[in-house]
């Protein structure tokens, strides 16, 4: 088979993705595309997103159709050098063969793992990999898949791990004493519980300020400290959302709240809403949410501001914003002199997931420039 031909295939996001709807395409033949672009948006029932190009090239087929469903994998496009002939193509599309992709029972889920600590179980899923670790923590209301679009993409640079924090997911909901400084010694227990240590830690909105503080607490934990909308770098927060998201018992009152969230608000699905709602009705969690939120958020602003303990420790430090973000104002993102900062247009509060490529980029860059 020709090797200077590449596809482009459906991705997969998540470990229970079996297939995608292609929505539309954003590159047309003849066009040459760049790393990183975004080529078309691809629908599952949890989830819509743009795909970006994990290589360039000349744009020489478009196979897939818009509004067709693909399994995982599938050729939706071929990229090949202009002196590829038309012949060797054809030859390419009709020998190929979609890979098999392990199926994965989403009530089973087996590829979540658990560690057993103090604070109790944890659960967290694992990418393998060289390197020093990059450990993923969520914010206020997610889990470890709201880095759909990030834990397998970052492997390369390291071996992934991405915990629910207690309160959250498939982790123990009772939280005793709730806030920022339980949440910390949990993720410190996590670490130790899996012989983890000079680690890349990695946070979003709350979860940034839980891996600030594991960082600030735990010396030699933290080898470098990565920041995406993080709390505890300055006052203002939108309550009103905070509020909301406790508050809310039906698809009515959710929707619109987590549709702040996003810059682009079709990214709220139906799935992502009753997925949600599933999780805000398991016992205990309400109770978690609303501690945690009393603990962290008074009188309509942030109770913590980590800003003067970070300037002074001494590991690497980047931040990283949406700059449309509805819930932390990017301004935020300037609070630390000393760290390397990327606003990020177009991108809202969970910019992990809106511009998933800028994220990962900057999350794999820092280990590897430690590396180097």
């Amino acid at each position: 088979m020709n090797q200077s031909i590449t596809p482009l295939v459906m991705p997969k996001w998540g470990l229970s993705m079996k297939e995608g709807t292609l929505s539309a395409w954003h590159v047309e033949e003849g066009q040459t595309i760049t790393p990183g672009q975004e080529i078309m948006d691809v629908e599952t029932d949890k989830i819509a997103n743009a795909v970006e190009a994990a290589e360039g090239g000349l744009l020489r087929r478009r196979i897939g159709e818009i509004g067709q469903i693909y399994p995982v994998k599938a050729l939706l496009g071929v990229l090949a050098p202009a002196e590829v002939s038309d012949a060797e193509i054809d030859a390419y599309v009709a020998a190929f063969e979609v890979p098999v992709v392990n199926e994965v029972d989403e009530d089973q889920e087996p590829s979540y793992l658990t560690a057993e600590t103090a604070r109790g179980r944890l659960r967290y899923a694992h990418r393998p990999g060289r390197g020093n670790p990059i450990v993923l923590i969520h914010g206020f209301g997610g889990d470890l898949n709201n880095w759909l679009f990030n834990i397998d993409a970052i492997a390369d640079a390291g071996p992934v791990y991405a915990l629910d924090l207690p309160g959250h997911g498939g982790s123990t909901k009772a939280i005793a004493d709730p806030g920022l400084d339980v949440l910390a010694d949990a993720v410190r227990q996590f670490l130790e519980a899996l012989g983890l240590q000079d680690v890349n830690l990695v946070g979003h909105s709350m979860g940034g300020a839980v891996a600030a503080t594991v960082a600030l607490r735990g010396r030699g934990l933290a080898r470098s400290l990565t920041l995406i909308s993080s709390l505890g770098l300055g006052e203002e927060i939108n309550s009103a959302y905070i509020d909301g998201f406790v508050a809310a018992e039906s698809r009515r009152e959710l929707k619109p709240v987590l549709k702040e969230l996003f810059a682009e608000e079709n990214l709220v699905s139906r799935q992502m809403i009753d997925d949600l709602l599933k999780f805000k009705r398991l016992d205990g969690v309400k109770e978690a949410l609303r501690g945690l939120a009393d603990a962290m958020f008074k009188d309509g602003k942030q109770t913590r501001s980590l800003v003067h303990e970070l300037q002074a420790i001494p590991i690497p430090i980047q931040i990283v914003w949406g700059a449309q973000d509805a819930i932390i104002p990017a301004a935020h993102a300037k609070a630390l002199p000393r760290a390397k900062v990327e606003i990020v247009e177009g991108a809202g509060h969970m910019v992990m997931m809106e511009a998933a490529g800028r994220v990962n980029q900057a999350i794999a860059g820092i280990e590897r420039g430690l590396a180097l």
